[in-house]
């Protein structure tokens, strides 16, 4: 079988890496004034280079930055959007793990002005990624629009500001669609939109959740592939898209639970991307079954290598669910990854450096093997 040669490729991986000790440190000095932003920069361009290569040398086609210069996935790319800013008032969110369970928290979001896009976000970061690279595509990883929504619906967004809430969808996709369009004239050429929402909306609880506040819980994965959509429409040629699903990463920690069938028809045939990167690792995420609804030419990532726990998978089983995988969508569809990133924040998962490493070299050899 071919090498790919377009992303998503056959040994990929979701994004976010663990962050070393010492761009912590620095960090935490940033944080409390006792290091400048120049040299908090320093430090961080040291620390990319240094993951840039370990992603190169591990045999990656892509690479990213790890996401080192944010503290989450998410919230540092929302916040810099026009329009929309931290609020002293906190968002929960409740996560679970094989030992209990754990509630994390940060700043809530507030819709105070019509959402627009002012700089092109991340620019400098992806940059600076283009120019550490050697051998490998850089990706450069966002929040998908449907996060600016999802995290407080309409409480969140200024009723003075938007009254009716479909020119809140317009100015959010248009501010979308030009970031990418900034970002293909920048050269990229990899673009990962990041969007626990659509997972999300599988699992029952989420879904009543949804309803409480208001929202139309049966049909809102429906409105954000709509929004997604329309944030792509316009994507430059040659830019390679695709979406990361998962059902939440905080230290080793999940907030949602079930198969992707809610979502499955409407996810795999409408949304405008060209793969679809999914959390795999374990019971919670149900099984391969809605694979079936996959169209020919779209590319599906099976997240069969967990980020969550540090024992190394066994090839063989990795191999074999492969094959389960592929009776529902063809072989040539599939590639495999972690399920998620390793580090979604910068607190990171609870397994070390060195397992990274070899679950990214365990990725790499079995793909290899598997498409020969």
């Amino acid at each position: 079988m071919a090498v790919r040669t377009r992303p998503p490729f056959r040994a990929d991986h979701v994004g976010s890496l663990l962050r070393p000790k010492h761009l912590l440190q620095a960090r935490a000095e940033y944080g409390d004034g006792t290091l400048s932003a120049d040299e908090l920069r320093v430090i961080e361009d040291e620390a990319v280079r240094d993951v840039v290569r370990m992603q190169e040398e591990v045999g990656l086609q892509t690479a990213t930055d790890g996401e080192f210069r944010r503290a989450s996935w998410h919230m540092d790319f929302i916040y810099q959007l026009g329009g929309v800013s931290p609020t002293d008032e906190k968002l929960m969110v409740h996560f679970y793990n094989e030992a209990g369970e754990l509630d994390f928290s940060s700043a809530a979001l507030r819709i105070h002005e019509r959402i627009r896009l002012e700089e092109t976000i991340f620019a400098d970061a992806f940059r600076f990624l283009q120019e550490t690279v050697t051998t490998a595509t850089p990706k450069l990883t966002i929040p998908s629009p449907s996060m600016v929504h999802y995290r407080g619906g309409r409480a969140a967004i200024d009723p003075a500001v938007y009254p009716d809430l479909e020119p809140f969808w317009h100015d959010l996709s248009a501010a979308y669609a030009e970031q990418v369009r900034r970002l293909g004239e920048l050269g990229c050429t990899y673009l990962q939109f990041d969007d626990t929402s659509l997972a999300y909306l599988n699992d029952p609880r989420q879904r009543a959740m949804i309803a409480q506040r208001g929202d139309d819980a049966e049909h809102q994965h429906e409105r954000y592939i709509k929004q997604i959509n329309e944030a792509l429409a316009g994507r430059p040629e040659g830019m390679s898209v695709t979406t990361h699903m998962c059902r939440g990463n905080f230290r080793s920690s999940w907030a949602a639970e079930g198969g992707y069938d809610f979502v499955a028809e409407a996810l795999f045939n409408e949304l405008d991307v060209d793969g679809f990167f999914l959390e795999y690792d374990d019971a919670r995420s149900g099984g391969f079954e809605p694979l079936r609804f996959v169209p020919p030419g779209k590319m599906v990532v099976l997240g069969l290598v967990t980020t969550k726990r540090g024992a190394l998978e066994d090839k063989d089983v990795l191999k074999r669910r492969i094959d389960e995988a592929s009776r529902f969508v063809p072989l040539a569809q599939l590639c495999l990854s972690p399920q998620c990133g390793f580090s979604s924040t910068m607190e990171g998962n609870n397994l070390t450096y060195d397992e990274q490493v070899a679950k990214l070299r365990l990725i790499v050899e079995t793909a290899a093997e598997v498409w020969r």
